[in-house]
């Protein structure tokens, strides 16, 4: 069994900010794969699925991003779900918009519902980091993060959910990079990534 977390924060308030992308893209795998309806449970909401032939409990915290941690080890308690097994979406700032990239462990860069995790359950679970760009300087970060998408963001951030779903089975099955490298050529059919950009980890 699987837990994929979506990071973000709960309500309509910040449902389109770049700090929820992680929120929209597991909305987006639980929709393309028939997923159950969600349900309040763990200090979030869950949706249960299959992705081929593996089991996956999908996860949003609602517990606000910096004590996102607290639903995890919810949730991974509760299904006995190793570190390993636990695979978090969350918005990338050192990374171009649309641009993915997958990693086991390593740093949090600063991102709070990481380090929430991190102190819950430790390290040695897998990120999945979508590219929301950086604002530039230092200062204009918290903004950057907590305000919405641009209308003209609109179609490359559906076109990296809709590709991150179509692919999920793969992360499901532990092929990280194939599943970096098909989403990365899915952008990039859609003119989204420049040519000479290589999509795998």
């Amino acid at each position: 069994m699987r837990l994929f977390v979506g990071l973000g924060n709960p309500g309509a308030k910040y449902a389109r900010n770049r700090h929820n992308i992680g929120f929209m893209a597991v909305d987006e795998i639980a929709r393309r794969h028939g997923f159950a309806p969600w349900r309040r449970r763990f200090q979030g909401e869950t949706s249960e699925g299959a992705l081929g032939t593996e089991r996956v409990i999908l996860l949003k915290p609602t517990t606000y991003m910096n004590e996102s941690g607290r639903s995890v080890q919810e949730a991974a308690g509760f299904f006995k779900i190793a570190p390993g097994d636990v695979t978090v979406f969350h918005d990338e700032l050192e990374l171009p918009p649309g641009k993915v990239r997958v990693k086991i462990g390593g740093g949090i860069a600063g991102h709070n519902g990481l380090r929430s995790i991190t102190a819950h359950i430790g390290n040695d679970y897998r990120r999945v980091r979508l590219g929301i760009g950086h604002p530039g300087v230092k200062e204009l970060v918290h903004g950057h993060v907590l305000s919405d998408f641009a209308k003209a963001d609109n179609e490359w951030v559906a076109t990296l959910c809709d590709a991150v779903a179509e692919h999920a089975a793969l992360l499901a099955k532990g092929t990280d990079a194939t599943f970096a490298n098909r989403v990365h050529l899915a952008m990039q059919a859609k003119g989204f990534l420049t040519k000479d950009e290589n999509g795998k980890e």
